[in-house]
């Protein structure tokens, strides 16, 4: 079991390389060895310099018992974290390649947050975006062109999201 400490993000990649995730400081991955999930079904890809806490399963579960703000925390992670999969499900199987990419391109940005420095996107690959949204590289270049020329993003050395993106995803 580990968590993302106070710096950097991680991404966590399938072995059939699709991005699952991206988490950001706080975040916990490898949970799965508390419900007595074996091996591991995805790894963790560091993308920016990071600190990593692991916690072996003995003092995770002796910390959930013993602490109740610690384990009150940890399960709002973790149901949030069932909510995301539960919509990038639904996501992935009703929507279009290019609502998928908007809704990804949002939430990277963290949209309906009140800071709006948060528009601006870290350094993701077009080729990453793929693997999140489920595509291929060259769709994501397409609609990534087609939104710049809407003004639904910029690009100035950084990817920056304008809350007018949410009209595709809102789009019939």
């Amino acid at each position: 079991m580990s968590t993302v400490a106070p710096s950097g993000c991680q991404s966590c990649r399938t072995r059939a390389k699709s991005v699952i995730a991206l988490l950001d400081v706080g975040h916990f991955f490898g949970e799965g060895c508390l419900a007595g999930q074996s091996q591991r079904m995805a790894t963790a890809t560091a993308m920016a310099p990071c600190t990593i806490l692991t916690v072996e399963k003995p003092e995770m579960v002796r910390q959930l018992h013993a602490a109740p703000a610690f384990a009150d925390r940890f399960l709002t992670h973790m149901l949030t974290r069932n909510i995301r999969i539960e919509e990038d499900l639904v996501d992935q199987l009703f929507n279009s390649t290019e609502k998928r990419l908007a809704r990804t391109l949002l939430l990277l940005a963290r949209y309906g947050e009140p800071e709006v420095s948060h528009r601006a996107l870290p350094k993701l690959s077009q080729e990453v975006l793929a693997e999140m949204v489920g595509t291929t590289r060259s769709r994501v270049n397409f609609f990534m062109n087609k939104f710049r020329k809407l003004g639904f993003i910029d690009y100035n050395g950084a990817l920056k999201v304008n809350n007018s993106l949410l009209s595709v995803v809102l789009r019939d």
